[in-house]
């Protein structure tokens, strides 16, 4: 059985970390959005669930430009998630009930109304605070012309003019100025922040962006080209370590030095992350000198497809152990539809295009995707490594594809001249009861609707009820802990096609049924399954089972 305690400092190496969105998850104060108190007051759902750990998403004072990750302050709360008491306060029932805590950090940029960033404008072209940041002079005749032809991910340029006529660079939005980790001072600052956090009891960090942060600055600066601007496709057309601003080589030295720093404490903290690199690249940051951990998107990407998943699976191990890491796994998060709905779109489908349709082209099996979402995620549970849990799958919940024009908020909806519709349909604030003006979330009416049909998703609807989701996750979860035994599987031989099929340390094996067909079921005791088995001896489609 793996050791999850609290002093085995090798607890994350095959923990469930469970992705809080704070603004999405309880609102205690009545204000709309969800905040800290909220957390703390709703802890006591994922102990019962079963993780190990709870991951926070950035809870930094901020405008919401993007979501909370344009950060003013590193080192505070913002006013309306509460203060840094209450954060204490959270890591302190946390870890009463056994649960770690692993939060966000934001180091490409800073936001805008960041002091550094003020004082940049104020300061003006070839000063100190603006060494802290990429500012430029455009091109042209009189500077008319952005720096380079760097394109932003939220769409348009990578660069804003300001009113002395530089230009700075913003990789994601314009009230996200990037950081130039060149500079000593950027540096010396992000540790300091590390330690604030470490010294206030928090167990790992999640590195957002975390291959962006070196960038090729030299003179003159370089254009892209046709590699286009993000994503793994325009890292594939240039040597590894050499595009212009992502996952260059020299990011590597940063997080070997952050390294130094956790391995400070007792136990060492631990971090993840999340870099959108090629796999054999990933395996870099996951070394046990740097971050120890990278989220595997290549596992979140692939289709519902047996021979596409057996080999992301088996690649993705073996990246693993060849940087001396655990896998991790995970099917949905804050920048993705929901794996409820995703998984049934059919093969080929643009998710922003159908996000586009409000969810009607094509129309989606609501019950045929939770049935899928099932299945996965029984499957994603059974394999060697860490799974990453984000808030509301534990219900079942689908993206909320037709929210109104009028509500979004997300920057990528404006930013594309509304050709794309973003991610607000994956943070639509959780139910937690099915009645209610907010289903529970809160006193009111919470920052984003919920459609009607979130009341039978709802915590209190599900908890009990046999065969629910939410209790689904609980068995699975509870299972798990026990099977735990090394991080290798081995692949059985003769499964059907559209099957996977192996087995984990100590009896445990998993099948699924990912075919239109069903299947034989092997012989074996049957722990766990994702769906209920009509007939003795069969697997049906989109099915997952465990057995002794």
């Amino acid at each position: 059985m793996a050791d999850l305690s609290s002093r085995n400092p090798d607890w994350w190496r095959q923990a469930v970390i469970y992705q809080v969105y704070p603004r999405s998850f309880a609102d205690a104060d009545g204000d709309g959005l969800g905040d800290l108190k909220g957390v703390t007051e709703h802890l006591n759902h994922l102990a019962t669930l079963g993780v190990d750990a709870l991951w926070l998403s950035p809870f930094y004072p901020s405008e919401l430009a993007d979501g909370g990750y344009d950060v003013a302050d590193h080192r505070d709360v913002d006013p309306r998630l509460g203060t840094l008491d209450d954060f204490d306060a959270l890591v302190a029932e946390a870890h009463r009930l056994g649960l770690k805590v692993v939060a966000d950090i934001v180091p490409n940029h800073t936001s805008h109304l960041h002091p550094w960033f003020q004082e940049a404008l104020r300061a003006g072209p070839g000063s100190a605070a603006r060494d802290r940041y990429v500012f430029r002079p455009g091109r042209g005749a009189r500077g008319e012309l952005p720096p380079t032809d760097w394109q932003s991910v939220f769409g348009g340029s990578a660069w804003q003019r300001v009113p002395d006529g530089e230009w700075y660079l913003h990789l994601f939005a314009p009230e996200q100025p990037d950081l130039d980790w060149d500079d000593e001072e950027v540096r010396a600052d992000f540790r300091t922040t590390l330690r604030f956090w470490s010294d206030r009891g928090v167990d790992g960090f999640r590195i957002d962006v975390a291959h962006g942060l070196s960038k090729d600055l030299a003179e003159p600066l370089r254009d892209v080209g046709g590699l286009g601007a993000t994503g793994e496709d325009a890292l594939l057309l240039v040597p590894p370590g050499s595009h212009p601003y992502w996952d260059r080589d020299a990011v590597h030295e940063i997080y070997r030095d952050w390294r130094r720093i956790f391995d400070a404490y007792d136990p060492p903290r631990t971090a993840v992350a999340e870099a959108w690199v090629p796999d054999a690249r990933r395996a870099l940051y996951a070394r046990p000198d740097e971050l120890g951990q990278a989220f595997n998107f290549e596992y979140l990407a692939a289709r519902w497809d047996a021979d596409e998943l057996r080999r992301v699976i088996t690649g993705s191990l073996a990246t693993a152990h060849a940087a001396g890491a655990s896998a991790t796994w995970v099917l949905s998060n804050h920048d993705v539809v929901r794996h409820a709905s995703r998984l049934t779109l059919p093969p080929g489908t643009d998710p922003g295009a159908w996000l586009l349709s409000g969810g009607t082209e094509p129309a989606v099996d609501r019950a045929a995707g939770l049935r899928r979402a099932r299945a996965a995620t029984a499957l994603m549970l059974a394999l060697p490594g860490s799974a990453y849990l984000y808030q509301g799958e534990e219900l079942g919940l689908p993206e909320v594809a037709d929210l109104p024009e009028e509500v979004l908020q997300d920057p990528i909806w404006t930013q594309t001249g509304h050709a794309q519709k973003g991610r607000d349909g994956c943070r639509v604030p959780l139910p937690w009861t099915p009645e209610g003006p907010s289903y529970g979330f809160g006193p009111g009416a919470s920052w984003l609707p919920q459609p009607e049909s979130f009341a039978a998703y709802a915590v209190a609807a599900q908890t009990g009820v046999e065969g629910s989701t939410l209790e689904l996750y609980r068995t699975a979860l509870r299972l798990r802990r026990k099977l735990l035994d090394g991080e290798t599987l081995t692949w059985m031989t003769g499964a059907p096609p559209g099957v996977l099929d192996f087995a984990r340390g100590r009896g445990w094996r998993c099948v699924t049924n990912l075919g239109e067909e069903p299947v034989a079921l092997p012989a074996g005791e049957l722990l766990l399954a994702s769906a209920p088995l009509a007939d003795a001896g069969i697997l049906p489609p989109d099915t997952t089972v465990w057995l002794a």
